[in-house]
């Protein structure tokens, strides 16, 4: 059996590992607390380490796994831009889940959008108070608006397939343009001008990083709405406020935020948060906030145990790992398909 320590554990993550994890030849070891400095040591004698997406995995932290004995980080999620995979390369080989369930993020963003354009998180709030007055709800329709999309990657594409089904007029701005697809194209500016509303999903990298800034948002239309499933760090949050305190950000639907990492995912209802901006977004009234819960579906947890596990198993049997992170090979990091070292 391969032992596994599994960190920032949740409730809905242990269901489908539970179920699975005898398949593959697994036993797993789970702790609540995140990977980081304070917590690698926890995994020393275990082959490898299972992390998610808000764990801090510094050099650090990787020559402390590497000298516990693990050899396989495997982060149970698309996203690896909290990794040095330098400090990494020769000692501990990296996988992730690059599609767990496209669909599900895709979904999420278009509720957030429906949500915070037609006013149905406040609604709630006020018929449960017996408030069944209209004042104030008035939203717009999505039919005939023009949406930009901000990578074309397999959720990009979803997405764009759900609003096509709302009857609005689509622009897609991505360094590498899917020739296939039938959308329309146009630079990033061209993008911030031309729509009502910019959703976007594209990784975190060096090129993408405050990909929203003062200066983008103010090329943007008046009242613009702008959704975010992606990565928090694409948003420059000051700025992001800024724009809606001046009211040229219409409105914004965030399930992610740059500094969520020791917020997200944890009751903080009875402490007082130290971040300031993240208190000011979500006390605005045409802010929606959900805590980066895109990737929640049944669907979606499933597959990422799977994947994960299966990714477990061909680096226990010395096989190729299909989803396998090289910083060696590929500048971008993108995926090998080979065991590098």
């Amino acid at each position: 059996m391969t032992r596994v320590a599994f960190f920032d554990t949740k409730p809905y993550d242990k269901v489908w590992f539970d179920r699975l994890s005898g398949e593959y030849g697994v036993e797993i070891t789970y702790f609540e607390s995140k990977l980081n400095e304070r917590t690698a040591s926890l995994a020393a004698g275990y082959e490898v380490a299972c992390a998610f997406v808000n764990d801090t995995i510094t050099e650090a932290v990787i020559n402390e796994l590497y000298e516990g004995g693990v050899r396989l980080l495997a982060m149970r999620c698309a996203g690896y831009n909290n990794i040095d995979f330098k400090a990494a390369f020769g000692k501990i080989h990296i996988v992730r889940v690059p599609a767990y369930s496209p669909y599900a993020v895709a979904e999420h963003a278009m509720a957030l959008l429906l949500s915070v354009v037609r006013q149905t998180h406040h609604s709630y709030v006020r018929t449960r108070e017996f408030n069944f007055s209209l004042n104030g709800l008035v939203g717009f329709d999505l039919h005939g608006k023009t949406i930009g999309v901000v990578g074309t990657g397999k959720i990009g594409k979803v997405f764009i397939d759900i609003c096509k089904g709302f009857g609005m007029n689509v622009l897609a701005y991505d360094p590498y343009p899917d020739p296939k697809l039938e959308v329309t194209y146009c630079s990033f500016e061209e993008l911030c001008r031309q729509s009502d509303i910019i959703s976007l999903h594209c990784p975190l990298t060096e090129q993408s990083f405050h990909l929203i800034n003062r200066n983008t948002i103010s090329l943007m239309k008046d009242g613009v709405v702008l959704i975010n499933t992606s990565r928090g760090a694409l948003v420059e949050s000051q700025a992001l406020l800024e724009g809606i305190k001046s009211k040229k950000i219409g409105a914004a639907a965030l399930d992610v935020y740059e500094e969520e990492g020791e917020v997200f995912y944890e009751d903080r209802s009875t402490t007082i948060l130290d971040d300031d901006v993240l208190m000011l977004l979500i006390s605005m009234p045409n802010v929606l906030v959900t805590s980066h819960q895109a990737f929640l579906t049944k669907e979606a947890l499933h597959n990422i145990a799977q994947t994960t596990l299966g990714s477990i198993q061909s680096f226990a049997s010395g096989d190729v790992m299909e989803h396998e992170i090289c910083y060696q090979c590929d500048t971008c990091k993108k995926v090998t398909g080979q065991r590098c070292f």
